[in-house]
């Protein structure tokens, strides 16, 4: 049942709710709450709908996704339900999903379809190439079951009402109703490194590494960390066009997505007001009663909803003194440095790669090119970070719009999106970003350069966000591309903090609906969708006072 089903409800104020926050999941609870009645005011920090998933002009005549940059795992519910489709958004599904370049020369690419993918792994390991269909066949049953926890609302762990207690019940239910060998694999995905997970099925370093990467990305870890397993498998769920597992590019940038929510919302009586930073959300005996601006405004509401992650929410827009202290050490405690920098550049010709040459869009431009040789090579890069220095030899994610959109760019002129791992927030030995953001850079495009020579000669601009500039820029934390690391401690029932795991928080009538909610990071729109639940469940209930 859609979070939107219902009779719609009206109340005579001006407005009912303000979000604070037009990012993705803003704006996703924002329209399923419009879609009901409620008469709903977004207000954004910056002058653009989207948050971190927005296409910028930062190069002359040029659209790019400067942060987020592909879509695989957007609710289908959402689109749906919201009408994406009706308000411009499209998705170009990548095919191959993968291209990694090796130092040997050689190189792999996966394929969405299997059997390619097969003969590709059995030059590499005709073991591999027989264990890979089984792989992915297992790991869509664990990811089928935890998408069905995605839109859920969790459980409190220490439950205060009968709906914990039911909740608690119901998942257990579902874990017990598992096969045996999934429960297994369950467990252990939830627990292992990705490399001991990987290591149990393959023996191929070219198809490991080229699979552990979704497992690090983003996480402040390495391959031999454990919880990492899990992050690969949050990876592997989702869908683009009714396809399984697949991600894809969003026609017109990432902020192709955005600006539809924002249509869809706006369409249903939704108010968005850009460059409209809110300084503190309002609250009186308890209870949020609206927001102030930084410019003195202050805008009264029966609800609030923060798309601001945690951190930012409570000890910055509410403030600790309206908060019980043990609450606060727990928001202090989440753990939300960043590991992760993004390098954006426009090129005049396509990367010709040592392993697969060519300037022409060939399957290698078209999908996310992996780069890093090894699995410890991957380690050795987190061993820089842990101790606060920018990896000597990043791990990248490379990906290259305009190889399937060329409206992004001038004839002649390609875009590449290079996420780049790992970059602490908290550099060691009294440094700054602010004095090593351009060393850095020059770093991560080293790195390309050995496997696409051609690169450092095409450059013609390039755009770098650094984890501080994440925090300033897009508001994020520490950095952290999902308001709050996606480890086991901070997954679910302990997202955010044990005891808050509803979308409510301590303040009546204000609550969370961004990535800093279950079920976490990501382009999902589940944060916004069962945050808007929840929301219209209390209005219907009576409980917003």
């Amino acid at each position: 049942m859609s979070c939107g089903d219902g009779p719609k409800v009206v109340n005579s104020g001006e407005f009912d709710i303000v979000i604070v926050g037009a990012g993705h999941n803003g704006l996703v609870a924002a329209a399923y709450l419009a879609r009901q009645g409620l008469r709903v005011l977004v207000l954004e920090r910056r002058g653009v709908v989207g948050g971190a998933c927005v296409t910028e002009a930062v190069f002359p005549g040029c659209r790019v996704s400067t942060a987020a940059y592909l879509t695989g795992l957007m609710l289908p519910e959402v689109v749906r339900d919201l009408e994406l489709p009706r308000f411009g958004y499209q998705v170009m599904a990548k095919d191959p999903p993968s291209f990694t370049p090796l130092p040997d020369g050689r190189s792999l690419t996966l394929w969405q379809d299997q059997r390619r993918s097969c003969e590709e792994i059995a030059r590499f390991s005709r073991r591999d190439a027989e264990a890979y269909p089984i792989y992915v066949a297992r790991l869509e049953r664990l990811a089928r079951f935890v998408e069905g926890l995605l839109t859920i609302t969790p459980p409190n762990l220490a439950p205060r009402t009968w709906r914990d207690l039911l909740g608690l019940g119901r998942l257990a239910c579902k874990v017990l109703g598992l096969p045996a060998q999934s429960v297994v694999d369950l467990a252990g995905i939830l627990t292992q490194s990705v490399r001991d997970f990987l290591d149990g099925w393959f023996e191929s370093e070219a198809l490991k590494v080229t699979l552990a990467t979704d497992g690090v990305i983003g996480a402040n870890g390495g391959p031999m960390t454990p919880g990492t397993a899990y992050v690969l498998l949050h990876h592997c769920m989702g869908e683009v066009n009714g396809v399984r597992g697949v991600w894809g590019f969003v026609r017109g940038g990432m902020g192709g997505l955005t600006q539809a929510l924002a249509r869809s919302a706006e369409a249903h009586g939704a108010t968005i007001r850009v460059a409209t930073p809110v300084d503190r959300i309002l609250v009186r005996d308890g209870r949020a009663t609206g927001v102030v601006l930084e410019s003195g405004e202050e805008i009264p509401a029966r609800l609030v909803a923060s798309n601001a992650d945690p951190k930012r929410t409570f000890l910055r827009l509410v403030g600790a003194e309206c908060l019980d202290p043990e609450f606060v050490r727990a928001v202090e405690r989440i753990k939300m440095d960043g590991i992760s920098m993004k390098v954006n550049l426009a090129l005049g010709e396509l990367p010709s790669f040592r392993a697969l040459p060519g300037t022409q869009v060939g399957p290698q431009h078209r999908a996310t090119i992996h780069l890093c040789p090894s699995l410890d090579a991957m380690e050795q890069a987190w061993d820089d970070a842990k101790y606060g220095r920018p990896s000597a030899r990043p791990m990248l994610e490379v990906t290259i719009p305009t190889a399937y959109d060329d409206s992004l760019a001038p004839a002649g002129i390609h875009l590449v999106s290079i996420f780049a791992q790992y970059t602490p927030y908290r550099l060691a030995g009294g440094q700054s970003w602010h004095d090593i953001r351009e060393a850095v850079a020059d770093r991560v495009i080293e790195v390309l350069c050995d496997s696409a020579p051609n690169v450092k000669g095409a450059i013609l601009h390039r755009h770098i966000l650094t984890p501080a500039d994440l925090e300033s820029e897009y508001g994020m934390t520490g950095g952290n591309i999902f308001h709050g690391a996606m480890s086991l401690d901070q997954l679910f029932c302990l997202r955010p903090v044990v005891g808050w795991a509803r979308y409510r928080t301590p303040i009546r009538n204000l609550y969370l609906c961004g990535s800093g909610a279950h079920p976490g990071g990501g382009i999902t729109g589940a944060p916004g969708r069962n945050a808007a639940r929840e929301i219209l469940a209390d209005w219907r209930r009576g409980k917003v006072q």
